[in-house]
């Protein structure tokens, strides 16, 4: 949000009367000086003063949760349980919403947040966020699959998918495990892939976005991001 609107939210003044604050070097965003009334600031993630006293604001809220098999990436449904659902009522705050999505049957790691102009940046492909998939496919993963993962899968209707990382944990002509990392979200984009391979998904489960990790915390449950993963989200406020 810019500086001089979020300033005149919190009781700051006019419009006008906020300029003249910002312009009399009394405002500082993060330990340095505030030098534009049209600065872009994250409240929840930055620290505001103004005549050397921090201004609080409302705080945005930032879940990692575990979506369980079965749960849509949804604010509602009206047939199935979603992973709004799954966030105590305590913590649910008005316009709580997943960052991108993850398809019914998948499981794994989802941000889940309040702040909708950081979500839309975070998936904006200028970032090349990277995420990893645990995978396991009814088939075999041979020697060449890496290398045909790492030349960008092309899809029959000419889709050309940019190159993926593969790394095979197991391997038989029955079943196979591996990890994948993709830096782009096309639709079923991981299942579509190891199709074009030969092979079909049975499980999948995203363990990372970013920098951030799913970890150990257990299916259908959340937590909060800690100090140091809201200081990697100041990445996506340029």
């Amino acid at each position: 949000m810019r500086l001089d609107k979020l300033l005149g939210q919190a009781g700051f003044g006019s419009r006008n009367q906020v300029k003249k604050l910002i312009r009399s070097r009394q405002v500082y965003v993060d330990g340095r000086l505030a030098e534009a009334d049209n600065l872009n600031v994250e409240p929840s993630l930055q620290e505001v003063t103004v005549s050397g006293k921090q201004v609080t604001f409302s705080q945005e809220k930032y879940f990692i949760l575990n979506k369980p098999a079965g749960v849509v990436s949804a604010v509602s449904d009206k047939e199935h349980q979603t992973v709004i659902d799954l966030i105590d009522e305590a913590d649910r705050v008005p316009k709580l919403y997943p960052v991108g999505r993850l398809d019914r049957d998948t499981e794994g790691f989802l941000l889940i947040t309040n702040n909708g102009p950081l979500g839309f940046r975070m998936l904006h492909p200028k970032y090349h966020v990277t995420k990893t998939y645990y995978v396991e496919v009814n088939g075999l993963l041979a020697e060449d699959a890496p290398a045909f993962f790492e030349n960008g899968v092309t899809f029959d209707d000419g889709t050309v998918c940019k190159p993926a990382r593969l790394e095979i944990i197991e391997t038989s002509l029955e079943k196979s495990s591996a990890n994948i990392s993709i830096s782009e979200g096309k639709f079923h984009q991981v299942k579509k892939m190891f199709l074009a391979y030969g092979v079909k998904v049975t499980y999948l489960k995203r363990l990372s976005f970013g920098q951030f990790y799913l970890g150990d915390l257990p299916a259908g449950h959340y937590r909060e991001l800690t100090s140091e993963e809201k200081e990697i989200l100041k990445d996506y406020l340029d």
